[in-house]
This record gives structure tokens, C-alpha cells and sequence, in this order.
């Protein structure tokens, strides 16, 4: 199950009996709430199964910034880190089998980390991994037009138009439902047969 992570964090195999003992298994329904905004997070989750999105709200209407989908960690980072109230929330898109760590299970894995330069340099890069792709979609909301981002997400990420529900991802890309099916309709127009 985490052999990704494993093969990212080559630590000693009793110090990964250890971390993987923390971890809590969890089945959960679409649209479950895992983190509220406004709420301080103490939990990391990694994603065995489904897809998971952060959102906040702006002025009564809910906003998607970003997909997880299988294979992935994530926590309100400000928030887990800081102890800050969390900017966005947690709900996962499908069924989902997650596997939930607490905060001092972290801690204690991330002294580790920051003992081995070599490890601090993987789990940075991570880390920075996950700014980019907020960074990304940042400013393609300054330099692209909706239609772009639609084609940038479905080259990047097919999956996620492949498993995500249509308002979702209209949110995500800052366009109503409507003007999405006017992307997608103009784009099959455009394609050669």
C-alpha cells in the first residue's frame, strides 16, 4: 500500500513498521466532511482509494482548489503545522479508503527525516511539489483562459475529468456548470474525425 512512499523515504525497515503502525484505517462515503474550514487540523490522510478535495467558501458558495487522488497525503498544511484555523476544507469526491495518522505520529517521523539530509531533501521536494501545483493553478487563473485550463487539466490529470462530477470541476476552474458544457462542446468542435 504505501511502497511509493516507501521507495521516496528509504529508512530502515523497523522505523516503517513503526510510522505504518500509526496510521488508522478508515472507509469512508463520498462526501464525507474529513476537515471543516475554520477547523485546526490534527490528521494527515493518505489516499489508498478515491479522490479527495480541498474547497473553502467565498461569499456562500464553495469553491474547489485542489484534487487528491490515490497515492497521496494531505492535511491542511498552515493548519497542521501552525495549529492555525484551516482555510479549507476536507471531503472526499468518491468512496474512499484513507488511511488517517495524528500529528505526534508525524512529528515524530519528521525528526527523523530532518536528521538524514538526504531524507530532508526528499520530503522537501515533496513538500515543494505540492506548492507548485498550487502555484500552477494560481496563475493559470491570471494567464489562461477557462478553456485552456480545461485542456491543461485534462492533459495533466485525466483522471480527475474522468472521475470527477462536472460541477466540481467547473469549480475548480472558476467557470460555472454551463460555461464548462460550452468548453467541452467547443472543444469536440474543434477536434479533426
Amino acid at each position: 500500500m504505501f511502497e511509493h512512499i516507501k521507495n521516496r523515504f528509504p529508512f530502515p525497515k523497523e522505523k516503517w513498521r513503526k510510522l505504518l503502525g500509526s496510521f488508522y484505517r478508515m472507509e469512508v462515503p463520498a462526501k464525507t466532511l474529513l476537515l471543516k474550514e475554520g477547523e485546526v487540523s490534527y490528521n494527515a490522510f493518505y489516499i489508498e482509494k478515491g479522490i479527495v478535495r480541498a474547497w473553502y467558501n467565498n461569499d456562500g458558495k464553495d469553491v474547489t482548489f485542489q484534487f487528491f487522488l490515490e497515492n497521496t497525503m494531505f492535511s491542511s498544511l498552515e493548519s497542521f503545522k501552525k495549529g492555525l484555523p484551516s482555510m479549507v476544507s476536507f471531503e472526499t469526491v468518491e468512496p474512499c479508503i484513507l488511511y488517517k495518522i495524528k500529528k505526534p505520529d508525524v512529528e515524530s517521523f519528521l525528526e527523523e527525516v530532518y536528521e538524514n539530509p538526504e531524507l530532508r531533501t526528499l520530503f522537501m521536494d515533496a513538500l515543494f511539489e505540492r506548492v507548485f501545483d498550487y502555484m500552477k493553478h494560481f496563475f493559470s487563473f491570471i494567464k489562461d483562459t477557462p478553456q485552456q485550463r480545461y485542456i491543461n487539466l485534462a492533459k495533466e490529470k485525466p483522471e480527475i475529468i474522468k472521475r470527477v462530477p462536472q460541477h466540481y470541476i467547473a469549480s475548480y476552474l472558476g467557470v460555472t456548470t454551463v460555461h464548462l458544457s460550452r468548453i467541452k462542446s467547443k472543444i469536440l468542435k474543434q477536434k479533426p474525425f
